[in-house]
């Protein structure tokens, strides 16, 4: 089973609201997901993203591969510099 960590829209028409997932890689976008990670929603000025970082940790140590849009959600936040930092640093 391949996991990846991806958005999952919700909100109105127009007015997009994204949720950080984990996510079996053949489920639907909107569909069932494994844990919810936080919030994005790129309306407000700046956006806002609320990250449970320790979580977005241990599911890149496990395996899990990030989208595109979430690995600069994730850069933006500083997680992916501390994913990338060696152990012993």
């Amino acid at each position: 089973m391949a996991v990846k960590i991806r958005l999952a829209r919700g909100g109105a028409k127009k007015k997009p609201f994204y949720q950080v997932v984990v996510a079996d890689e053949r489920c639907p976008r909107d569909g069932r997901f494994i844990e919810n990670l936080g919030q994005y929603d790129p309306k407000q000025n700046p956006p806002m993203i609320n990250l449970n970082e320790v979580k977005a940790l241990e599911w890149l140590k496990l395996g899990a591969q990030p989208t595109e849009t979430v690995r600069q959600i994730l850069r933006k936040q500083g997680v992916w510099a501390k994913f990338k930092q060696p152990e012993g640093a």
